[in-house]
């Protein structure tokens, strides 16, 4: 029978791994405010470890009455499956950013550090949780480097008067860190206002400051604001 004290310890040192691989992980997220976080995250991790070890002691409990055919990979392929729908309930759209892409890929990744605990593959899941972290943190030390200007938002600038030189606006928006997409103007005839709508990349600030005050050098700047 493979309920014994071997099986229990066995089934605890699983469960207690998983465990610890939900926390670590869920600290990652928990520093960046983020939805998924350390409970959803310990969860995921052992309730995959038990899946995995329900799928083989079923296996053995068949085979211990004479039945055979069993096979474990039928359940682990269930949770494979289902854990893309919990995943994928973290992925959200707001304005032009798409948010919860990395948090999904977490989700899928837990559940397969802690299905690989739950059947034993402890140093497989030790070198992934390893490998996870790191790279959580180093990329994005590299993505804030090398590609600060990492989110969609709408520059709307307003001018007094009609002649404003294009090329120079768009210029001084890109020397202040912004990666120009789109452009969509408009012109009131009435009182000369030229409107200007930019699809920008943004860098990851939360003063302008500086780029209304090298457009306001162009020309007369009555309004600006920036939206997602």
């Amino acid at each position: 029978m493979i309920f014994n004290d071997v099986y229990i310890r066995d089934c605890l040192l699983k469960f207690f791994l998983s465990v610890i691989a939900g926390i670590v992980m869920g600290l990652e997220r928990k520093t960046r405010n983020q939805v998924v976080g350390m409970r959803t995250l310990v969860l995921i991790s052992v309730s995959s470890a038990l899946w995995a070890v329900i799928s083989y002691s079923l296996t053995e409990i068949q085979a211990a009455k004479g039945f055979d055919g069993g096979d474990p990979t039928r359940v682990i392929a269930g949770v494979v499956s289902g854990i893309g729908f919990l995943g994928g309930g973290a992925i959200l759209r707001q304005g032009l950013n798409v948010k919860g892409l990395t948090s999904a890929a977490i989700v899928w990744t837990t559940s397969a550090i802690g299905t690989a605990i739950g059947v034993g593959l402890y140093a497989e899941a030790a070198l992934v949780l390893v490998i996870a972290v790191f790279l959580l943190l180093a990329l994005e030390k590299v993505e804030e480097k090398f590609f600060p200007a990492g989110k969609s938002k709408t520059l709307h600038i307003v001018y007094d008067n009609d002649d404003v030189d294009m090329e120079k606006v768009k210029d001084t928006i890109e020397q202040n860190g912004f990666i120009v997409k789109d452009l969509n103007m408009s012109r009131i005839m009435a009182s000369k206002q030229i409107i200007l709508r930019y699809t920008v990349k943004s860098p990851s600030k939360d003063d302008f400051t500086d780029v209304i005050n090298d457009l306001k050098n162009i020309s007369s700047l009555s309004e600006f604001s920036v939206t997602d």
